[in-house]
Order: structure tokens, then C-alpha cells, then sequence
């Protein structure tokens, strides 16, 4: 039976998280979190490390996709082909108003600078994460976040508290080598976008591809910023430019 600690220590269990295998990460969260434990994915150019990951040590585990209206034609071809292969237990939530009407109230928000940017992930990626997280009684998340995708990133601990919840970054030291070596060892597939020059997936309208010598999220949201509002800064500050960000 799964043991579940409503509070772990974190100053404790990071330095010992720190330099966990990630698959034992994973292992720790479901012992402590039990039946509360989610995963979150946006089915990125990588999403397959996390999806399979995670899977193979909790192959249930009810995983959270935001469908923001907006993805590409082919992170939804994506996502029916991850689905299926790794038979994911799928949890799909949506804002409570369409694409089209967002665009009617407040026309194209993704070209109204930072403040656009931010109303436009308050309405399609925030509410509908908090209200997945509520209606699945979820106490943790794991996500797959990394040190090197951000300025920002590079202070995150391995497992931290953000209000009532946890979040648990199981491949937060990895590089991107170890990336490609995990996809390449399990036969795994980037996003299809990568053949185009996209290094980070979020989307259509705010994600472009990148040439030589820019950061792999440089090409989201026109350089303004490069978090998606899920995983939000702890100040405005943070935000406020594209070297300082914070899920």
C-alpha cells in the first residue's frame, strides 16, 4: 500500500533529491503523495521523457493536458500518438469559453504585449490547470521542468511548495544530452515540429522557430517572456524579462 505524508520536510528530502536517480524521484513522490500525485504535460518537443518516465514507475497516474485552443495541428497529432503508446490515463481540461470567443472579447491578446500575453494564459492555461488540480484532488505535480530551459529554473529546488500543493521536478538536472539520450534509448520521438526548427513547443501564435546561436525558448512569446503562465514567477519582477523567468 502507498504511503501517503501530507507534509514532507523539504529542507530534508531535497539534498537527498538532489542527486536521486530521476526515476527514483518519481518513486519518492507516488510513496509520499500517493493517489494525489499528478503529472502535467503540454505534449512539447520533449514530453515524451516525462510521459514515459513517469509511467513506467506509475503507469495509471492521471496525467493533466490543458487544451488551450491554440496548440498546433500537430501537438494534437502528437498527443493521439503519446496517448496511445503509452496508454496514458489522459485527463483533458479546457478554458470554460472557446478560442473563438476569447478572440471576440478581446481580440488577438497574443499582440497586446506581456499584459495580452498574461490575460490570454490567465483565461486558457491557469484556470483550467487550477480547476484539473481541484476536481482531481491533486496535493502534487510532477512536471518536467529543467535548469538549463531558463534563467529563473536554475534556482529551483527538486521539490518545492507552492501554495497548498507540491511540485516535484524529477528531471530538473538534466541536460539537454541526457534528453536526447533517454528519447534515442527508449526509441521515443521528439514533437514533429523539431524537423522544422522548433525547439520549444507551446502555441501557434506565440511560438516560432529558432536559428543558430538563440536559446531553445527563444522563439516563445516574440522574446517578451518565456514562461507559459502555468508555471508562474514568484514575482513580477521575474517576469518581466525574457533572462528572468519562472511553470
Amino acid at each position: 500500500m502507498t504511503t501517503t505524508l501530507k507534509h514532507p520536510d523539504l529542507n530534508a528530502v531535497n539534498p537527498e533529491l538532489e542527486s536521486a536517480e530521476a526515476e527514483g524521484i518519481v518513486r519518492w513522490a507516488h510513496n509520499t503523495f500517493g493517489e494525489g500525485l499528478v503529472l502535467s504535460t503540454s505534449f512539447g518537443m520533449q514530453a515524451a521523457v516525462m510521459l514515459h518516465l513517469v509511467t513506467q514507475v506509475v503507469p495509471d497516474i492521471p496525467v493533466i493536458f490543458i487544451d488551450t485552443g491554440f496548440h498546433f495541428l500537430d501537438t494534437y497529432k502528437f498527443a493521439d500518438q503519446l496517448t496511445d503508446r503509452l496508454k496514458l490515463n489522459l485527463k483533458v481540461y479546457q478554458a470554460k469559453q472557446s478560442a473563438a470567443w476569447t478572440l471576440a472579447q478581446h481580440g488577438k491578446l497574443w499582440e497586446q504585449g506581456v499584459e495580452g500575453l498574461n490575460k490570454l494564459d490567465q483565461i486558457h492555461k491557469v484556470e483550467p490547470m487550477a480547476r484539473a488540480l481541484n476536481e482531481l484532488g491533486a496535493t502534487a505535480t510532477l512536471a518536467g521542468l529543467r535548469r538549463g530551459q531558463t534563467e529563473n529554473r536554475k534556482n529551483l529546488p527538486t521539490a518545492v511548495k507552492q501554495g497548498d500543493r507540491y511540485k516535484v521536478h524529477p528531471i530538473l538536472t538534466w541536460s539537454t544530452k541526457d534528453v536526447h539520450d533517454y528519447l534515442t534509448k527508449h526509441d521515443l520521438p521528439y514533437h514533429p515540429l523539431r524537423e522544422q526548427g522548433y525547439t520549444s513547443i507551446g502555441d501557434w501564435h506565440s511560438t516560432l522557430p529558432i536559428t543558430a546561436g538563440m536559446d531553445e525558448r527563444d522563439g516563445r512569446f516574440g522574446g517578451l517572456k518565456q514562461e507559459c503562465g502555468l508555471h508562474r514567477p514568484e514575482t513580477q519582477e521575474e517576469d518581466d524579462s525574457r533572462f528572468s523567468s519562472g511553470l
